[in-house]
């Protein structure tokens, strides 16, 4: 397993010109690769560094089979140039030049990134919260698209990519199992989801600027003045700019904590109040605003926690022979796709 001593850190912190004396450090989030392969000889390691008479620091070491030293570099340089057009992110800092260094610490070879810690992390997401969330990410797309920048990684909320909101390929593999009324109905899904794609088509044509890529209650705080920052462009890549927003909010309206006051009516709210803040920064073209719906029912009607993950998702239920759970996840599937003309 990959480990960290004090020589290590210190070491780093003078690479990156840092004076202040080491007090002690502690880890942030580990990925385990060798739990599933003992040779592994990948690294995923996030430290919180605390320095005497200064503010905390993070400490990311790297070493992934898709991560270059090009990608966390140009990841790093996109936070930094957000960061200097006023959005509240964590700076990121340089040695010699560059945000990102190699290091070879107790057999492993691991590429280093080092910024300021985010204190005040964002737990709990209300229509207050949204609202300032859309804000700030149509001000990162404004940027990124005003400066021409570009990462290129693959994202996390591309529509037309495998994604992790829905799911069409996890509902295709139940149809040779399906028979009757049950089958029809599944040709009609499909049917209909192939008719949305193409009207969504002029999006796949659009152009792909940089995008932090994972914008969540994980990865904001808010900031002494009451603002909302966000902090790790892990995911940062590039995509169409409407469908981050369109694909952010519906996470942020359907994925997050929430004060219990929200109620039933806690999607449309937070819905409402991520596009009022998004609009307030960026505007969104008539033809993006004639294709929101159908993008959002595909995403609703294939949501990957519906198709794979619940435990009576679809998957689960076909799998368990649940056939009244298969056919009631097949209606609803239906319900949100046939709300689109």
């Amino acid at each position: 397993m990959f480990t960290v001593e004090r020589p290590d850190v210190e070491r780093v912190l003078r690479d990156y010109g840092i004076p202040e004396t080491l007090r002690d450090f502690s880890e942030l989030q580990r990925y385990h690769y060798e739990r599933y392969d003992p040779d592994s000889r990948e690294v995923r390691l996030i430290l919180r560094l605390t320095l005497e008479g200064s503010a905390p620091l993070v400490l990311r070491f790297k070493n992934e089979e898709d991560v270059t030293q090009a990608l966390l570099e140009s990841q790093c340089r996109f936070a930094q140039t957000l960061r200097e057009n006023g959005i509240p992110t964590p700076r990121q800092y340089r040695a010699e030049g560059c945000f990102t260094r190699w290091y070879r610490i107790g057999g492993y070879e691991v590429l280093a990134a080092l910024e300021d810690f985010a204190e005040g992390q964002l737990t709990v997401v209300d229509a207050a919260a949204a609202e300032q969330t859309g804000a700030l990410l149509a001000r990162t797309h404004r940027i990124a698209e005003t400066l021409d920048l570009h990462v290129e990684n693959r994202v996390l909320f591309d529509p037309f990519a495998e994604n992790d909101l829905f799911d069409v390929e996890g509902f295709r593999s139940v149809g040779p199992a399906l028979s009757g009324e049950d089958k029809v109905l599944f040709d009609r899904i499909l049917a209909k989801y192939d008719a949305v794609m193409d009207r969504l088509a002029p999006l796949r044509q659009a152009p792909r600027y940089a995008v932090q890529g994972d914008i969540s209650d994980c990865n904001l705080y808010r900031t002494p003045s009451g603002e909302i920052g966000l902090f790790d462009f892990n995911r940062c890549g590039d995509n169409v700019l409407f469908c981050d927003a369109v694909m952010q909010a519906l996470f942020d309206a359907r994925l997050m904590d929430y004060p219990e006051e929200l109620g039933p009516e806690r999607e449309p709210r937070i819905l409402a109040a991520f596009w009022r803040g998004y609009r307030s920064q960026r505007s969104v073209s008539p033809e993006e605003e004639r294709l929101l719906p159908a993008l959002c029912a595909v995403i609703r009607a294939f949501w990957s926690m519906d198709i794979r993950w619940r435990e009576d998702s679809l998957l689960n239920a076909h799998e368990n022979g649940d056939l009244p759970t298969v056919r009631r996840r097949l209606r609803e599937t239906w319900r949100h796709l046939s709300a689109v003309p």
